[in-house]
């Protein structure tokens, strides 16, 4: 049986890719901290619960699917991420994704904390 993108995306542990999230904004001089920061401020998860996340090697499904609370705001993240236009992808999961990749990205880039955390 083949497996979509989508399908490994799904399965794959959030650990594996905040540590490449966190390499990548320490390589621009940004900490561990901002990038958890748009974390939380995406999905609602306090810093324990985040750190209990990773710690478990959750899988993006369960990440999204169980975040306490996410970001009403995050409908705001617009931009190209990964060759895609963020408020154009349909499929609701894939676009969570994105939006972090997005927060991941602005961070990188040195982008202020106030315009990253949008506000209506």
């Amino acid at each position: 049986m083949k497996t979509s993108a989508n399908d490994r995306v799904r399965r794959m542990s959030v650990a594996s890719v905040h540590v490449h999230y966190v390499a990548k904004a320490e390589r621009k001089g940004r900490t561990r901290a901002e990038v958890d920061e748009v974390i939380r401020w995406l999905t609602g998860y306090s810093q324990d619960q985040l750190e209990a996340l990773l710690a478990a090697k959750t899988d993006f499904e369960t990440f999204f699917a169980e975040a306490p609370a996410m970001n009403p705001n995050r409908f705001l993240i617009t931009g190209m991420i990964c060759g895609y236009r963020v408020e154009e992808i349909e499929d609701p999961f894939m676009r969570e994704i994105r939006h972090l990749d997005k927060l991941v990205d602005e961070v990188s880039k040195g982008k202020a904390m106030e315009k990253i955390l949008r506000r209506p």
